[in-house]
């Protein structure tokens, strides 16, 4: 059975789909990764927010959302489930939100691992190498 791409605003969510992507992001993040991090950050709520991710007979697989920085779209919490790690559904995940950003300019976070999948995309680092949570990251950009 395939994975269903799916896009919503926070508002569009339904309470079984929110708990999903935040169980996603909270059994990755949090417990995989051991990073005692605020994830309910207020931003998954704000009106320019847009949620993306994949489901597969109403399991979330694959996440990630699109912020609105002023001019500058910014991807972020991008994950995966460990069972469907693998699979490319995080590079569609990536060619979805680029899709929806449209000709705007995007910023992410990277953790440090991944600059060579996100420039892919036409992401450039444009900073230092630093650590978040213990994790190196890079920050990157697409004009």
């Amino acid at each position: 059975m395939p994975d269903d791409l799916r896009s919503a605003s926070f508002a569009d969510l339904d309470t079984t789909t929110l708990y999903g992507i935040l169980k996603l992001r909270s059994d990755v993040f949090v417990v995989e990764q051991d990073c005692v991090y605020p994830d309910l950050d207020g931003r998954d709520t704000e009106p320019g927010t847009r949620h993306v991710w994949f489901e597969r007979d109403g399991e979330i697989r694959a996440y990630l959302r699109v912020l609105q920085d002023g001019e500058t779209q910014r991807i972020g919490r991008v994950v995966t489930a460990p069972k469907a790690r693998g699979t490319g559904l995080a590079a569609r995940l990536v060619e979805e939100a680029l899709t929806i950003i449209g000709n705007r300019p995007s910023a992410l976070e990277a953790q440090a691992y991944l600059a060579n999948f996100y420039a892919k995309f036409g992401f450039q680092q444009t900073g230092p190498e630093y650590i978040e949570d213990g994790i190196p990251h890079i920050p990157m950009r697409r004009p």
